[in-house]
């Protein structure tokens, strides 16, 4: 099956995962087995411990969450969840399914942290699962001055296009319906355009001091290749854990804690973003 996505986006030397095997990882159901004894022994902690205690140090800390492509929201419930167990205070992305232009959802997400940081007075952490931590990154390097830190989760900044043939078939389906006119949906120049080539310079520009970055990557990654979610302005943790377990297993969950605990929790400082990261697209 062709590629839909542009072949800049595929360097030298990275494949997306391939076959059935592939597959079978993504739907196991070990991560979920993980996930379920965490929450049993975290709400023994929780019923223990009044909730002062457990946000020691982080009550108030804003944290946006983004899912990743062709998802929604709910998909991050459960991490969400467990942040809040943790006293950070979490927000969804307000997506039902993330099936746009990236361009576009980058926009939206921008006034949204905005609003968050002024309202809380807080720098926003920001944590997205594959495409959402493509968003992520592009937002923490057009706004620096709102978000105190990233986490990816499975995110290839690298290679995007190196993906398993089964998202390909996902997106292909998703770019004839836009081209019919069906909905808010991705559309051709979104993936291997102007649109989607600003979006990748966007990701790629140089974050600022101050301003954390944790990539969190698996080998057992059935639907992106691993080497590509390795960003090397970013501190890389493994886990092991399928691309979709990411976002279910309590192992991850404790990866993503601390590296948003290692974030400096200052004040927003609300400027302009750069005149280069507000150009107009055509996505």
């Amino acid at each position: 099956m062709s590629n839909p996505i542009g072949a800049q986006f595929l360097p030298e030397g990275f494949t997306g995962p391939r076959g059935l095997r592939a597959l079978v990882r993504e739907g196991s159901v070990i991560e979920m087995g993980h996930y379920v004894a965490q929450r049993r022994a975290a709400s023994r902690v929780r019923r223990a411990t009044p909730y002062i205690e457990r946000a020691s140090g982080r009550a108030g800390h804003p944290v946006v969450l983004i899912p990743g492509f062709m998802a929604g929201d709910s998909t991050l419930r459960l991490l969400g969840q467990n942040l809040r167990d943790e006293g950070y205070r979490t927000y969804g992305a307000q997506f039902r399914a993330n099936i746009g232009c990236t361009r576009d959802a980058t926009d939206l997400l921008e006034h949204r942290i905005e609003s968050i940081a002024l309202r809380r007075n807080r720098k926003v952490a920001i944590v997205g699962h594959s495409l959402g931590g493509m968003i992520a990154r592009g937002l923490a390097a057009r706004r620096p001055d709102l978000v105190s830190g990233i986490v990816t989760m499975g995110s290839p900044m690298l290679a995007p296009a190196a993906v398993h043939r089964v998202l390909m078939w996902d997106l292909k389906v998703l770019l004839a319906l836009g081209r019919l006119g069906v909905g808010n949906l991705m559309r051709d120049e979104c993936v291997a355009g102007p649109c989607a080539e600003q979006s990748f310079a966007d990701s790629r520009v140089p974050l600022p001091d101050g301003v954390g970055f944790t990539s969190i990557y698996s080998r057992r990654d059935g639907i992106v290749d691993w080497r590509g979610c390795i960003d090397p302005a970013a501190d890389p943790v493994e886990v092991w854990a399928s691309h979709l377990g990411m976002i279910l297993d309590p192992r991850a969950f404790a990866e993503v804690s601390r590296a948003v605990a290692s974030f400096e929790v200052t004040e927003p400082h609300p400027e302009p973003a750069p005149t280069a990261l507000r150009s107009a697209h055509v996505g």
